[in-house]
């Protein structure tokens, strides 16, 4: 017994020492920090993408989310994504800013959280965010310093500080945001995945964006967030490519592989690699995340308490959230949250009613420091 409590005292000061990567990082952030981890000893917040910028069937309705009708709250942590801040006519830019602005501010000041994502166009060739082999060209080592455009990378990252630095809500402070960029590099199907660059330049690449806003733009609201795919079965293979625990604050993943995709499953395999991410951010003071999951147009009846919440709930992992993909306003099959009518919408509900999910009416001053 004596061991048992020394074991958890030890856990809980090791908590109550996290520190982000960013020295000079807001009140605010640090406090959202702090509590997230808090948090994570007893809960876990429930987030979907794009969730109040439009749902299934609707687009742009003021205070709706496909969550909400369901359940009557929102999520906690909503998806927002930067896509659009890059490789456009200015006036387009403009107009995804204001959108942002106000997406990520309202969430704020409803007291939710806001992650954010990064598929933006390859910099070096004209194409999108994946990677075409007939098309693309390899960018990574090109946008890193010594790169041929690398100024190009910079005047991007100022445009992406810009809008950060922007985003205040009704307190009057800077909204605190976790940042996702680069996700899913494991994989082969972005331009910045694992078959188009080196290990030591996708750490290059990673090190320097952190550096450069913090440092060099004055960006002082993000949490980092670093989230492969699911490709890895070890602890050792999941770092292949991280970058340092002094540039990352949350260490997440994604995972729709082994949690119904295209209707296989493997549990036992999902929480093996969540309980790792789990473990190695406990050792080293970080936030661990289930950044991305979900399946596809939820034919599973109880796919949410049966599958998602014992999954989450099993080996004592301490995640601070989970996160769906989009709800896609035309198609009748692309969505990963349920809307009224929807086959798993009791499901959700009692996965809405347990008392280890939070949702955003479950939050209280999360960006608040607790005495």
């Amino acid at each position: 017994m004596i061991l048992c409590l020394l074991f958890f005292s030890a856990i809980s000061f090791s908590q109550k020492k996290l520190r982000l990567v960013d020295d000079k990082a807001t009140k605010e952030t640090k406090a959202l920090f702090d509590n997230l981890a808090l948090l994570s000893e007893d809960h876990i917040l429930f987030g979907h993408q794009h969730a109040t910028e439009y749902g299934h069937g609707w687009y742009g309705d003021p205070g709706r989310s496909d969550v909400k009708s369901v359940t009557g709250s929102h999520p906690a942590v909503i998806g927002v994504d930067f896509s659009g801040l890059s490789g456009r006519p200015d006036s387009l830019i403009e107009k995804e800013k204001a959108s942002l602005r106000k997406t990520i501010a309202d969430t704020y000041d409803r007291g939710g959280v806001t992650t954010v994502a990064w598929h933006f166009n390859n910099p070096v060739s004209k194409t999108n965010f994946y990677w075409n082999d007939s098309t693309a060209a390899p960018a990574v080592k090109n946008i890193i310093p010594g790169g041929s455009h690398h100024d190009k990378y910079k005047t991007i990252l100022q445009t992406i500080a810009g809008l950060i630095r922007s985003i205040k809500g009704e307190d009057g402070k800077l909204v605190p945001l976790i940042f996702r960029p680069y996700h899913e590099f494991d994989g082969d199907w972005f331009w910045w995945g694992k078959a188009h660059c080196t290990t030591d330049e996708f750490r290059t690449l990673w090190r320097f964006t952190v550096s450069y806003l913090k440092d060099s733009l004055g960006v002082h609201n993000l949490i980092y967030a670093f989230s492969p795919d699911n490709r890895f079965a070890t602890e050792q293979q999941y770092l292949e490519r991280y970058p340092g625990d002094e540039w990352v604050d949350m260490l997440g993943v994604d995972n729709y592989g082994d949690f119904g995709r295209d209707g296989s499953y493997d549990i036992e395999a999902g929480i093996k690699k969540l309980k790792i991410v789990s473990d190695y951010a406990l050792r080293t003071g970080k936030l661990a995340a289930f950044t991305e999951t979900g399946l596809e147009s939820i034919p599973k009846e109880n796919w949410w308490t049966e599958i998602l919440l014992k999954s989450l709930r099993s080996e004592k992992m301490r995640l601070c959230y989970v996160l769906v993909w989009r709800n896609d306003v035309r198609s009748p099959t692309h969505f990963y949250a349920p809307f009224p009518g929807q086959l798993s919408e009791a499901d959700f509900k009692k996965f809405y009613n347990d008392p280890y999910t939070l949702f955003e009416n479950d939050l209280n001053n999360i960006y608040k420091t607790k005495k």
